[in-house]
């Protein structure tokens, strides 16, 4: 990656991040996976921070996949009674820094109503914010955000001409999301994990070897500045 900082002027609009690495930083340090989940709290308040001194206007991380579920029971148990914690503790702060809260995912009969409805009330506290919008995907799966968005589609019973990209985006878990413009996974791993497939059609991918309680906004900045120095031509040739 680049290291110059980046250039005000050219910020993306969407930033995406999976933050890879929680468990193998634990690890290494000889403690507990859960250790690292807890440690890359604070790794997402100072990104958040970060994206607001930059100016950008959407970030969307990537917090419990649909494929999480098959993790070890512990792990999985944790995650759920974090997250709870996580968003009981931090959205009066978000709050205040002008932060709006959305999630994306399923919302099924596997997340405790409990987190279900901290989410809610944390989705109407910060409703009115605009400096950033931090959606959070929880029991998410790009995969299964397409199909769950064809299924919709089906039962309006559309005429297949009349199916094309605007038709599907309009029946995504969030409409409003723009595409994602840089698209950034920690912890040295080069997959894309099921993760905002369709909106990140045209992302700048950049893979930092950070691993997630490490990572912090600078990382962020050398990342923005590493997007900055692409020639994003959206299958088109050079002007």
């Amino acid at each position: 990656m680049t290291t110059t900082g980046p250039d005000v002027t050219g910020m993306p609009r969407h930033v995406a991040c999976v933050m890879d690495g929680n468990g193998r930083w634990a690890e290494q340090r000889g403690l507990k996976r859960t250790d690292g989940h807890a440690a890359g709290e604070q790794s997402l308040l100072d990104v958040v921070d970060g994206a607001l001194e930059l100016g950008i206007e959407w970030l969307t991380v990537y917090a419990f996949s649909t494929e999480n579920w098959r993790r070890p029971t512990d792990e999985v148990r944790f995650l759920m009674r974090f997250n709870e914690s996580l968003l009981v503790q931090r959205r009066d702060e978000l709050h205040e820094k002008g932060v709006r809260i959305r999630f994306v995912g399923r919302r099924d009969w596997k997340v405790p109503k409990r987190l279900l409805r901290r989410m809610d009330e944390s989705v109407t506290l910060t409703a009115g914010n605009r400096r950033l919008t931090l959606t959070i995907a929880f029991n998410y799966g790009a995969q299964a955000e397409i199909v769950d968005a064809v299924k919709q589609i089906v039962a309006l019973g559309p005429a297949p001409a009349d199916v094309d990209e605007a038709l599907i985006a309009k029946h995504l878990y969030d409409p409003e999301m723009p595409d994602v413009d840089l698209w950034i996974r920690t912890s040295g791993e080069y997959r894309i994990s099921n993760f905002l497939i369709w909106q990140s059609a045209y992302a700048e991918l950049v893979f930092v070897d950070t691993y997630w309680p490490d990572f912090r906004r600078r990382h962020l900045a050398a990342a923005v500045a590493e997007y900055q120095s692409r020639n994003r031509r959206f299958g088109g040739l050079d002007q």
